[in-house]
């Protein structure tokens, strides 16, 4: 890779990092709908895989989800009824967030803009589906308490809306990617080599 095309890819990853990442964690309710906040960094995760690759998004995710571990980690009820913070998950859901969308239809649809919002409804049906069913889970098994959720109040209060807000921050990190991102005329050669080659990490 040339040197100037690595600089200005680490440059723009590393700034869009620090800024969407900050943005979230400083203003969280600013993009908010129903008691869900839009998840930026998320988002930008699944785009970064879908228009340049796998290897990109990997990288990406895995530095997204550090900070998202450090700033706004989840935390749980552990079986001894304290709560304790989960480590690495924030790492290892945008790693998977990255492998899902640089593999969505991508060889098919050539990372076509319309597709990457199905890209995002996609990995955002995905996160938070699987998320109630862990929580679900871990709550039967760790308590007496009832999970606390109907199925019409998971759809109305937590995954439609998320899903809106979702699609909706898509738009302005495609323009960013597409336009002012890591490689200019938004395309990455070694994404189009990997699909060419057939070494996608997962194909949907």
């Amino acid at each position: 890779m040339d040197r100037k095309v690595l600089i200005r890819k680490i440059i723009v990853y590393a700034l869009y990092i620090l800024l969407l990442t900050s943005f979230q964690v400083t203003f969280p309710g600013v993009i908010s709908f129903r008691g869900q906040v839009a998840d930026i960094m998320f988002v930008f995760v699944v785009m970064t895989g879908y228009f340049f690759g796998f290897a990109d998004g990997a990288v990406v995710g895995l530095i997204t989800g550090l900070f998202r571990d450090y700033f706004a980690g989840p935390a749980f009820i552990g079986l001894d009824g304290k709560t304790a913070r989960t480590v690495g998950i924030g790492m290892l859901v945008m790693f998977l967030a990255a492998a899902v969308g640089s593999s969505f239809f991508t060889r098919r649809m050539h990372r076509n803009i319309p597709f990457a919002f199905l890209a995002t409804a996609a990995c955002t049906l995905i996160y938070k589906i699987s998320g109630h069913i862990i929580a679900f889970m871990w709550t039967a098994a760790t308590s007496d308490r009832s999970y606390g959720l109907t199925v019409s109040s998971l759809l109305t209060e937590s995954i439609l809306p998320q899903l809106l807000l979702n699609l909706l921050a898509t738009i302005p990190i495609i323009f960013l990617l597409r336009f002012a991102g890591p490689y200019r005329k938004g395309i990455n050669p070694a994404a189009d080599r990997e699909e060419i080659g057939g070494n996608s990490w997962l194909t949907i």
